[in-house]
């Protein structure tokens, strides 16, 4: 499998586009590929997988399961357009660094995150849907969240469409880094 992947700012995040093969038919998309994901998040088997469907102004986020329950994943934007936000968990110098990517089917379509990392996004089209693929099964009560509006960063949506289950998250001021979220 050939990806077209570079790193970003958060140490063990990549970023990029999953290639497209096309002919008169249609088009053929390779979503993963063990060895090649293996090369950016070593050792992460697949154990879930979902897709997210959101409509314009729509904010998810930011997401993340505790350990033992906590996981490396892979987004992919199947349609529409987001802004897709990551934010740094992991004990160590870049506690609280955030990144972030905009992603489409035509552009840069893929995100590889790590364990330790909160994610979100911000849909700007209707019907925006983003697959993603998970090393764990969801665990509600290790299920947590970060306030999408406590870290600084400048959302591209004034007043967002959220759930409740997201205006109730915490600030990012008071959450505390599990010990085996350790950052090199």
């Amino acid at each position: 499998m050939n990806l077209h992947m570079r790193p970003m700012a958060i140490p063990g995040a990549f970023t990029g586009q999953l290639p497209v093969m096309s002919d008169a038919r249609g088009g053929f998309q390779k979503l993963f590929h063990q060895p090649t994901f293996d090369t950016m998040v070593p050792g992460i088997t697949l154990r879930e997988m979902y897709v997210t469907t959101s409509h314009a102004g729509v904010l998810r986020g930011m997401h993340f399961q505790t350990p033992p329950h906590d996981h490396a994943k892979v987004v992919v934007c199947l349609s529409g357009e987001v802004t897709d936000v990551i934010l740094d968990l992991r004990q160590g110098h870049g506690y609280g660094a955030v990144d972030h990517v905009r992603l489409s089917p035509a552009g840069d379509n893929c995100v590889i995150l790590p364990k330790g990392i909160a994610h979100g996004f911000c849909a700007h089209a209707d019907n925006s849907s983003l697959l993603y693929l998970v090393e764990t099964v969801h665990a509600p009560s290790h299920d947590a969240g970060i306030a999408w509006d406590s870290f600084g960063f400048d959302w591209p949506v004034q007043t967002p469409i959220l759930s409740d289950r997201d205006r109730a998250h915490p600030p990012l001021s008071a959450f505390q880094s599990p010990d085996t979220w350790q950052q090199g």
